[in-house]
């Protein structure tokens, strides 16, 4: 899925797969966002979609969230790929029946600006039962990217 470095999302849909997206650039150096995001203490003090979130982000590890969209669900999410300063991947849920992917994916630009990717992919048999209950995220995901940007570039 590729999205302008906008911060408008964009989404799209088939039978078994259906995804969102956001970028936005981001007057900050990738170490700067990185430790934005790595750090579960301080994500609800700048993420206002994000009510808590528990456990140590790095790979292997399992983390706990609660979304201010669902604050009465927790989701489990496996960090299944880590490249510190550029690419990380958080999983929910198993293939085949219903498995959701997200993907945060930092890249730094010459001028000092780094382009910031946030995409979410949701698969597997059980979507066209479910998929009509999921809400629309990207007005989420474009606040998410928003809140990143502002307390980002309040250090840069």
């Amino acid at each position: 899925m590729t999205t302008a470095t906008d911060g408008k999302a964009t989404s799209s849909r088939s039978t078994f797969k259906m995804g969102v997206g956001v970028s936005v650039s981001i007057s900050a150096r990738p170490e700067r966002i990185w430790a934005l995001l790595t750090n579960t203490h301080e994500f609800p003090r700048w993420n206002t979609t994000v009510q808590s979130i528990e456990g140590n982000i790095a790979l292997g590890q399992t983390i706990q969230l609660k979304t201010t969209a669902t604050p009465e669900r927790t989701f489990k999410l496996r960090v299944t790929e880590f490249t510190p300063n550029s690419r990380m991947v958080w999983q929910d849920g198993a293939a085949p029946m219903f498995k959701g992917t997200r993907t945060y994916t930092l890249t730094p630009r010459s001028d000092g600006t780094t382009d910031f990717t946030m995409t979410e992919v949701f698969a597997g048999l059980m979507l066209p039962m479910i998929g009509g209950s999921l809400p629309d995220f990207r007005p989420t995901f474009e606040r998410y990217a928003a809140d990143l940007k502002r307390e980002a570039e309040k250090g840069a």
